[in-house]
């Protein structure tokens, strides 16, 4: 089969697909996972916490999709990523999974009694739902940039020689964390300013002109820790961008400050970070002048630039070693085949545009605020 995208430029796409999708699980889902964090602050009642809940209610599943959409492209793409990610973070990604489940679990059970107690129980575990997730996200993208502790044998075989969650939990992991968390409680923020009415969108915009400071702070110092205090990696001589999936043919060395020779080779990536900070700033700003959808649009762009800065630092590298630098994965040699690769890009251009179309019609019918008024109505239909 003659394929008409050579194997180089199908590689960088599906880098670039995979920023994409995780991107838009960081916006789209990451407002509901901010939601759920910033809850027990923002709905005092019962009737509070049932409006917070319903702003996200018929929107989530929709918006997880994003995330399945991701891990999908991570598997199929990036297989040699994706099978040594879940050696290495295994746990927390159970931690993740076991978190997530809580969600739904959550939305379908904590309207099922009135008792006090009952509902408060799921609504910490709607909070535990969101904050878990967010918080671990941040610490993995940090031991990504720290490098993480596995080699490959001749065969090809991956060996995780990693502790476990506690090595995980080191301190620049729990600051990139932190970023994550309150980056997406921010998110939820906005979106809750945006969504609800009355006091719990009130509470949510004091919430959004003070978090969006702390994102912009906390990313500032990660910044600073990676040039002065996290050594990164480079590969030595030309990289085989064409070649086969095959990571020990290269030789990589680590070196303080590497993260940062991409912006000094290609001052456009600033834009990354930049955008990181004034989304942040923007949206602290937009919320205290009570400008609502323009505070959400600048979370979304605060998002993209914090999000983006993570790969365009590491890039060409995808998973560094640190035991083993030259068992690094790179978006250049840890791909599925160029077929493969192909394939799946014409069925993207499929189903892509019909997602997105499906998603801007769900968002266009359910448009509008939800009030106290609505759910105390409509109690038997709604969460």
């Amino acid at each position: 089969m003659q394929i008409p995208l050579d194997y180089e430029h199908l590689r960088l796409i599906w880098w670039l697909l995979l920023g994409v999708l995780l991107i838009g699980f960081a916006i789209m889902d990451g407002f509901d996972l901010g939601t759920a964090a910033v809850l027990p602050f923002v709905a005092r009642t019962d009737t509070e916490r049932r409006v917070a809940i319903n702003a996200i209610g018929p929107v989530w599943d929709g918006n997880q999709v994003w995330l399945v959409l991701g891990g999908g492209a991570i598997f199929a793409a990036w297989p040699m990523v994706y099978a040594t990610a879940f050696s290495g973070f295994y746990v927390a990604m159970f931690l993740v999974l076991a978190t997530l489940i809580l969600r739904p679990v959550g939305f379908e059970f904590r309207n099922k009694l009135k008792s006090p107690g009952w509902r408060a129980t799921w609504d910490y575990a709607l909070f535990a739902g969101g904050v878990v997730p967010s918080l671990v996200f941040g610490v993995a993208i940090g031991n990504l940039l720290e490098g993480v502790p596995f080699r490959i044998d001749q065969d090809l075989r991956v060996f995780y020689e990693g502790s476990g969650l506690f090595e995980l939990l080191n301190p620049f992991g729990l600051l990139c964390g932190l970023v994550s968390l309150s980056m997406l409680a921010s998110h939820g923020a906005a979106y809750l300013a945006l969504k609800t009415s009355g006091e719990v969108a009130a509470r949510a915009g004091r919430i959004a002109t003070i978090l969006p400071i702390v994102t912009a702070g906390l990313f500032v110092l990660a910044g600073v820790w990676i040039a002065f205090g996290i050594s990164g990696f480079a590969i030595t001589g030309d990289a085989v961008v064409a070649g086969p999936s095959n990571p020990l043919l290269k030789a990589v060395v680590m070196l303080p400050g590497q993260w940062l020779a991409n912006y000094a080779a290609h001052p456009w990536m600033l834009a990354a970070p930049g955008l990181g900070v004034a989304g942040a700033l923007g949206l602290a700003v937009a919320s205290r002048a009570g400008l609502r959808l323009t505070a959400f649009l600048a979370s979304a762009i605060s998002i993209f630039g914090i999000v983006s800065t993570a790969g365009v630092s590491m890039f060409p590298f995808l998973m560094p070693s640190s035991i083993e630098p030259k068992a690094s994965l790179t978006v250049w040699d840890a791909s599925s085949s160029q077929l493969t690769l192909f394939v799946m890009l014409l069925a993207t251009l499929i189903f892509m545009p019909i997602i997105l179309a499906y998603t801007a019609f769900v968002y266009r019918v359910l448009r509008g605020p939800v009030t106290a008024a609505q759910v105390e109505a409509d109690g038997h239909k709604l969460y």
